[in-house]
């Protein structure tokens, strides 16, 4: 196998993103990167990151920290920078109307560039880029996901614009980008992935897929690895239960009524091949990053990295 232990790394998600209740509400999860005094906790999580196994961990840079803050931080728990992952949402979405070339338009790409001085301060060149999800009335996060739901061409086109757009800004930096799919936005069908990526051109924008979305959605994830081999540039990894990803595209459901149940799994606990994935990937060359997530542990935060850390040199044998 031509995957390497160096290609993994580690999304400190299971860290941050909590039930705000226990009781079983699906209420959006409380989101610790938003919280001022996370700044305060990231140095520890990062040191139990690389004590679990891990020597590189995906990007995060706080709005109240600075670049150079946040590399050192990096070099003081000695870990190695991964991509990172940004979204561009339609204006629309927030109630705006936004002339193309306006100084609101130019400002609505001021966290694609952001983005693109991270990556390249820090070592990189590439970078997760996603349609927006979490704006009022989306009905896919609330009322029905993982199924295409509310579908609407045109809002797809839309998207295509934006993602083409934040995806040239990108280029413009020396980043490339990578369309992410994700349950949830306006990305997460076959049809939408494969749309954006057939009217996108591929010198802007690569197939950075999320194995788990993928498989949430009902699509096949090793027969889309086959058909965009040539586009991937990086690649999200997880596990999950897929007899609740089912139940999910059966009967109606939202999104954190899914995710709060014990839905994501550390790697080899849930039912995904993740073995024929990396079979897939060592078949077509791929030579990415491979990001481990596990968007609510199931476990203590830091056994969930022991344990992905364990299955990672289980099933990864080349360093």
């Amino acid at each position: 196998m031509t995957i390497t232990r160096s290609q993994f790394a580690l999304n400190a998600i299971q860290w941050i993103n909590l039930k705000q209740t226990e009781d079983g509400s699906a209420d959006e999860p409380i989101w610790l990167y938003n919280d001022p005094a996370w700044v305060a906790e990231q140095p520890a999580v990062h040191r139990q990151i690389k004590q679990a196994g891990f020597d590189s961990v995906m990007i995060e840079v706080l709005a109240t920290q600075t670049l150079q803050s946040y590399q050192r931080m990096l070099e003081e728990a000695g870990l190695r920078p991964a991509p990172g992952f940004v979204e561009i949402a339609l204006p629309e979405d927030s109630g705006l109307s936004l002339r193309k070339g306006s100084a609101e338009w130019v400002h609505w790409f001021d966290k694609i560039r952001r983005r693109a001085e991270e990556t390249n301060f820090l070592g990189l060149n590439t970078v997760f880029l996603s349609s927006g999800m979490l704006y009022e009335g989306n009905r896919r996060i609330t009322e029905q996901t993982a199924v295409g739901a509310f579908f609407d061409q045109a809002k797809l086109d839309a998207v295509v614009d934006m993602v083409g757009a934040a995806a040239e800004v990108l280029h413009a930096e020396g980043v490339k980008a990578g369309l992410h799919n994700h349950v949830g936005s306006r990305v997460e069908t076959e049809y939408e992935i494969d749309y954006v990526l057939e009217q996108v051109p591929a010198d802007l924008l690569g197939a950075s897929l999320d194995i788990g979305h993928l498989e949430w959605a009902g699509i096949d994830s090793r027969a889309m690895l086959r058909k965009h081999a040539d586009r991937l540039v990086d690649l999200h990894l997880k596990d999950m239960d897929l007899a609740i990803a089912a139940r999910s595209r059966e009967t109606p459901s939202s999104y954190y009524s899914v995710a709060d149940q014990r839905f994501f799994l550390e790697p080899g606990l849930g039912d995904i091949d993740l073995d024929g994935i990396l079979a897939e990937l060592d078949a077509v060359g791929f030579d990415g990053w491979i990001i481990i997530e596990v968007d609510r542990a199931s476990m203590d935060p830091y056994e969930s990295a022991v344990t992905t850390a364990k299955w990672i040199s289980e099933h990864v044998v080349s360093g």
